[in-house]
Formats: structure tokens, sequence, C-alpha cells
């Protein structure tokens, strides 16, 4: 009896141990993108990709049209205020870039 209440602990331990790193993964993403630092429209990133912090400041720029925003572009993350483009910061939602695609 012994040893199986010895084995199952043994297997439940290495099961536990098995699925912490994507508990810890999974936090650690939502924790971090919570945190991310606003894009710098300055920055060369955001220049390579003509992002504005207002899509109306983009109206010169002929990829852009009347209504997009990063709030409506497939590529942003309502929940974090992230974008997929720009994976170290935070977007406006209502800012825009160049790479700008509708939601599916």
């Amino acid at each position: 009896m012994a040893n199986h209440s010895r084995r199952d602990f043994i297997r439940h331990s290495l099961l536990g141990l098995a699925a912490l790193p994507l508990g810890a993964g999974i936090l650690s993403r939502t924790a971090f993108a919570q945190e991310l630092p606003l894009l710098d429209p300055q920055s060369d990133q955001a220049k390579a990709l003509n992002y504005v912090e207002v899509a109306s400041d983009a109206s010169d720029n002929p990829a852009y049209a009347e209504g997009e925003t990063c709030a409506n572009c497939m590529f942003y993350q309502a929940d974090t205020k992230g974008c997929q483009l720009f994976p170290q910061n935070s977007v406006k939602p209502e800012g825009w870039c160049q790479s700008w695609t509708a939601k599916a």
C-alpha cells in the first residue's frame, strides 16, 4: 500500500512540474503584456510602418482609408492594447500604421 501511494505522489508531482511552465507562461504573458510601454511614434520601428497615434493624422498616406484604426485591425489585441507588429510595445486604439488589416 505504501508503494502505491508513493507512486501516485511521484506521478502527480511530475505532472505538476510538467504543467508549471505552461501556467507560468500564460500568467507571465498576460502580466507582461499589460505592462508594455506605449510605442513612441518617433522610434525607428514606428516610422518604418508610418505609425501615428491618431489615425486621421495619416490621411495623406495612400494606404490609409477613413475609419481604419488600431482598434479595428487584426493585429491589435484589445485586452492588452498590444499589437503583433510591435510586440515590445502597446499602441493607442485610435492609432494607425500602414500594415493595417481588417479583422477577419
